[in-house]
């Protein structure tokens, strides 16, 4: 199976993404069954959906798994929805171009929400057993990993691809704690482990229901 997996670079003041370093340490995985490739994506709104969806046309996976930072949460979250609105409030970080959407749809006559098609209630529990802490989440945000998962399901819904996607956060990774130790972070090694146990999941749901 073909795996596409994007990060994001840095963002609102952080010199880290953790997403970012996974996609570099992910160039170098080989796990069988798997042809993966990977792409950093800039934290601009619009634009990184653009270049994902380009990778898309490029690279015709089977899978796409979009990962961002979710600082502050505990657990890994593979998200449950997008919905269709980019919507930054007051206090919240610019994207990096600085834009601030208000309130603004991001596919004018696409459905409200559009649902992660990855198996993500099986991604949970095999990082569970895994000892990984995981949970789903069911909500995206409006920022720019929403409008990236939105984006790209809607790609896939216009375009009646064959293909399942979805969006995994993470929390913040052990360097960036160190320079601000009250958040929760998790070791970059655990959340490499959770993106193998993720892309090994689907295959196997893949194949178990063919």
């Amino acid at each position: 199976m073909k795996f596409l997996i994007s990060g994001f670079e840095p963002f609102g003041g952080d010199t880290v993404n953790p997403t970012g370093a996974l996609m570099e340490a992910l160039a170098y995985e080989v796990i069988e069954g798997a042809v993966i490739k990977t792409v950093l994506l800039p934290v601009n709104f619009d634009e990184c959906a653009d270049m994902l969806i380009a990778e898309m046309q490029a690279f015709q996976p089977d899978v796409v798994i979009a990962c961002g930072l979710a600082k502050g949460r505990t657990a890994i979250t593979p998200e449950r929805i997008a919905i269709n609105v980019k919507d930054i409030p007051p206090g919240s970080y610019a994207d990096n171009q600085g834009q601030r959407p208000v309130d603004e749809l991001i596919a004018a006559g696409s459905p409200d929400g559009l649902f992660s098609t990855l198996p993500i209630r099986k991604m949970v529990n095999e990082m569970m057993a895994a000892g990984i802490p995981a949970t789903i989440s069911n909500t995206a945000g409006t920022y720019i990993c929403n409008n990236t998962m939105y984006r790209v399901l809607d790609y896939i819904r216009l375009q009646q691809l064959p293909v399942q996607a979805g969006f995994v956060h993470f929390p913040a990774s052990t360097e960036m704690a160190v320079q601000a130790p009250s958040i929760p972070s998790l070791p970059l090694p655990v959340m490499l482990d959770a993106l193998r146990s993720m892309i090994r999941t689907v295959m196997s749901e893949t194949e178990t229901n063919k």
